[in-house]
Formats: structure tokens, sequence, C-alpha cells
């Protein structure tokens, strides 16, 4: 099946969205009922969380509460743009081994 169906399949867990260039982006994740929603912009990383029906700031994945999300993800980006991604890649793997 190529297509989903809203109306059978789930949205996902967590979406992931770089350089939202306005608010309609995130009203469409909330009218899909993403549990999470990672934002990424030049300026800022955030997680947000949808919290009765509208997305909130939260310093925590839920999706991977054990890991700082916040500290890691800008950092392997720098990483990616510093030393390239494969790179970035096989030290990341090196390190969760």
């Amino acid at each position: 099946r190529m297509r989903i169906d809203l109306t059978v399949d789930p949205p996902p867990d967590l979406a992931i969205e770089v350089d939202v260039a306005s608010k309609a982006t995130l009203d469409a994740y909330e009218a899909l009922a993403v549990p999470e929603l990672w934002v990424y912009t030049e300026e800022k990383f955030t997680i947000q969380v949808l919290t009765d029906g509208l997305y909130v700031e939260s310093s925590i994945s839920p999706t991977f509460p054990n890991l700082p999300i916040l500290e890691l993800i800008p950092n392997l980006v720098n990483q990616v743009l510093t030393i390239g991604s494969s790179k970035m890649l096989r030290e990341l793997r090196k390190k969760m081994s």
C-alpha cells in the first residue's frame, strides 16, 4: 500500500521538522495528533509534546526519555557540518556500542 489512510493508520510517534517557516506547519501536525514533534531551526532546537491538542515545549523527549536529546541533536548537527556525516555516524556508533 502506497498511501496513508488516516482513518485506519495511526499518526507517527515522532515527526521532525527542519526550518519551519510558518505556524501552519505546526497546526498540521496538531491536526494529525502527532504526539511528539522536534523542530530544528537555525536559531533553536525544541521538543514539542502534544498536550490537550496543542504543542507544549518540553525538555525531555517522551520517545527517548533516557537520552539528552536537546543537547545531542544540535551537537550531532554541528559535527556533521565540521567533520561530515559519515565520520559523525561512525563516531556515534562507537559511542552507542
